[in-house]
């Protein structure tokens, strides 16, 4: 019985204590390619729409959503059977995304409508259209729900949006070009990358007050070859991880200080992030080398590198 329980103990203990799936959306192909995180490598590849770029997982864990922009559509592929199952209204050329903290409903920034898109994900029907800044892009919710920032690449803003009334509230000027928003998940700050400005502005989603603004000096390489893109939080948020572009690094960013603390390099034309749901693997998607870095959060170390489609945009990692 011993040698029956203490085998078991062992056979337990060999298997992975989380099995995560990753997504990656790849622009040039029109795929999704799906990657085995235990086994570090793609092992299947979704057909989908034109453009594919935003993607999410429903909070169900039932649908990945993604943007297909040239489309003008959201399509709904089911995690079960890799097949697109359905669509949402989302307005011309979808870009970015966020889901509500409740799951429901979804915000889509619209590139070409100058307007944000509120759909219902349960009826799919589109219930609001928000007029925004032209060419709006990055897309965040709130820790508590309460604020949904949007911003535009054209108008240089940060557009914050009652969640109640569905209205613009304030609008924050930023450098040039902002692309994502990213709330620390403290709620005490949105921080807002400018992907021609070269800098990350952090702002007080109460006040919308500029509080700081950290740029990213790289020895060797040209202002212009710094263009800050996605941001994501640790669970303590005390790091914060700026994806550069085509500086091909991410930059770890101490938030007490807001000073950068390293800088990791990763693949060509570093895009979007995507933390492992134990925070133990940081994902990057890389769109020149076709491939997606591996970061240990802990080491803050580039662990692997896994080839995906061609021109991978958007990452979202999942249990599986």
């Amino acid at each position: 019985m011993k040698r029956l329980i203490a085998a078991t103990l062992a056979l337990a203990a060999s298997q992975p204590a989380h099995a995560f799936t990753a997504y990656t959306s790849n622009e040039r192909d029109n795929t999704i390619s799906v990657i085995d995180l235990d086994q570090m490598k793609t092992v299947r590849t979704i057909p989908v729409g034109q453009r594919p770029r935003g993607i999410t997982i429903t909070k169900d864990g039932k649908y990945l959503l993604l943007c297909a922009s040239d489309d003008d559509t959201i399509q709904m592929i089911d995690t079960t059977t890799f097949k697109v199952t359905g669509t949402l209204p989302s307005g011309p050329d979808p870009e970015l995304f966020a889901l509500h903290v409740s799951g429901n409903p979804l915000y889509v920034s619209n590139e070409n409508d100058a307007r944000v898109t509120v759909i219902d994900v349960n009826t799919r029907k589109v219930v609001a259209e928000i007029p925004t800044g032209v060419e709006p892009e990055g897309m965040a919710v709130s820790p508590d729900g309460q604020t949904i920032v949007n911003t535009s690449e054209t108008t240089n803003m940060a557009h914050f949006i009652d969640y109640a009334s569905r209205k613009p509230v304030a609008s924050t000027l930023v450098d040039a070009r902002p692309r994502d928003a990213t709330f620390r998940h403290d709620g005490a700050e949105v921080w807002v990358s400018s992907e021609l400005g070269g800098t990350v502005s952090v702002i007080d989603p109460k006040t919308h007050q500029l509080t700081h603004k950290i740029a990213f000096p790289v020895q060797g390489l040209r202002g212009d070859q710094i263009q800050p893109e996605d941001i994501q939080f640790t669970h303590d948020d005390k790091l914060a991880f700026v994806a550069l572009g085509p500086a091909n690094r991410v930059a770890v960013v101490d938030t007490a200080t807001y000073q950068v603390k390293q800088y990791l390099l990763v693949g060509q034309r570093v895009w979007h992030l995507a933390f492992t749901p134990d925070s133990k693997y940081l994902l990057t998607t890389n769109g020149l080398s076709n491939d997606v870095s591996v970061v240990d959060v802990a080491a803050l170390k580039v662990v692997k590198s896994i080839p995906v489609g061609r021109m991978p945009w958007g990452v979202v990692v999942s249990p599986k």
